[in-house]
C-alpha cells in the first residue's frame, strides 16, 4: 500500500509543479524558443540540450519539444543521439539518486512488506516493461525511474530497458523537428512500437544474465 501511495504522491508532486509552472516553461521552451535558446550556446548547444533534458527530472520542461529542437539544430542523427542520451541520463540520475538512499531507508519509507513486494515486482519481466514503455508517457518517466531505484531493480536490466525506451524516442522527435512534420501522429504511433520490439529481443538475451539478481 505504501508503495502505491508513494507512487501517487510523487506523480501528484510532478503534476502540481507542472500546473504551477508548466505554462511558463512551455512558453519559454516552445519549439521556436527552444531552437533560439539552444543556438545561443553555439558549439555547446548539445550540452545545453542534455542539461535541459536532465532538468526534466525536477522541472516541468517539455522534453519532447527540446528533442525536436535538437533535431532542428543537429539533424535527425545527431539530434537523435543527443536527445536520446539526455533522456537516458535523466532516467539514470533518478534511478541512482533513489537507489543510493540504501535499503534501510527504503524499508523505512515503504515499510518492510511493501518494500519486499516492490523488489519482487522489479525483478519480474513487467518491471522492465514498465520502464521501457514509460519513456513515452508524460509526467511518469522519471517517477518510474525513481521507483525502480528505490526498489533496487537490477541495474543492468534497468539501464538496458531505459536505453531501449529513450533512444528511439530521441530519434523520432529529432526527425520530427528536422523535417518539420505538422501531423506526426502516424510517425509517433508507429515508432512507439519500436522500444517494445527492441526490448522484447534484448530482454531475452538479458534474462539469463539477470535472473539471479
Amino acid at each position: 500500500m505504501r508503495l502505491l501511495l508513494l507512487f501517487v504522491v510523487l506523480a501528484a508532486i510532478v503534476l502540481m509543479i507542472f500546473f504551477i509552472w508548466g505554462d511558463a516553461f512551455t512558453s519559454i521552451f516552445s519549439e521556436h524558443g527552444s531552437v533560439v535558446w539552444l543556438t545561443s550556446f553555439g558549439a555547446w548547444a548539445w550540452l545545453a540540450g542534455i542539461i535541459l533534458l536532465m532538468g526534466d527530472l525536477l522541472l516541468p520542461l517539455p522534453a519532447t519539444v527540446i528533442m525536436s529542437a535538437l533535431g532542428y539544430v543537429y539533424g535527425p542523427l545527431g539530434g537523435g543521439l543527443i536527445g536520446g542520451g539526455g533522456s537516458f541520463l535523466a532516467g539514470a540520475a533518478g534511478y541512482w539518486l533513489c537507489r543510493m538512499i540504501g535499503e534501510r531507508a527504503a524499508t523505512f519509507i515503504l515499510g518492510s512488506r511493501d518494500y519486499n513486494q516492490g523488489k519482487q515486482l522489479a525483478r519480474k519481466e513487467i518491471g522492465a516493461w514498465i520502464v521501457v514503455l514509460s519513456r513515452w508517457l508524460p509526467v511518469f518517466p522519471e517517477v518510474i525511474a525513481c521507483m525502480a531505484g528505490l526498489t533496487r531493480m537490477n541495474s543492468i536490466r534497468f539501464h538496458v530497458a531505459l536505453l531501449c525506451g529513450s533512444v528511439p524516442m530521441g530519434f523520432v522527435y529529432a526527425y520530427i523537428g528536422y523535417s518539420g512534420l505538422e501531423n506526426p501522429g502516424l510517425a509517433l504511433a508507429l515508432s512507439a512500437a519500436v522500444p517494445a520490439l527492441i526490448w522484447f529481443l534484448v530482454g531475452r538475451v538479458l534474462k539469463g544474465v539477470t535472473k539471479n539478481h
